[in-house]
């Protein structure tokens, strides 16, 4: 399955991100087919910068936008903002209380 995704760029504790199309078992900041903007939230207003031209292009082609990229496409009017696909994480665990 293809995915638009983030990838994190800049220093230590100044991040920035990429959206890119990437396979999804490709690492977080691996391999990538193409680079589609960026986007940094460390400015005020946060800057999102994005081909809109090639972000429908992959949306028609099927790729499947993460939960923060439908979002912020969203804003833009790329993507419909629509249910949150679930994440993968388990639940945490609940403590044991100590008698």
């Amino acid at each position: 399955m293809v995915k638009i995704r983030l990838r994190r760029m800049g220093a230590k504790k100044q991040p920035t991100y990429r959206f890119v199309v990437t396979d999804a078992r490709a690492p977080r900041d691996g391999r990538f087919i193409e680079i589609l903007g960026h986007y940094n939230p460390r400015t005020e207003p946060k800057t999102v910068v994005v081909d809109d031209a090639k972000a429908k292009q992959w949306l028609a082609k099927g790729a499947q936008p993460t939960a923060t990229v439908r979002r912020l496409f969203a804003e833009r009017g790329l993507a419909e903002r629509g249910p949150i696909p679930e994440t993968k994480r388990p639940p945490k665990a609940s403590k044991a209380s100590g008698g």
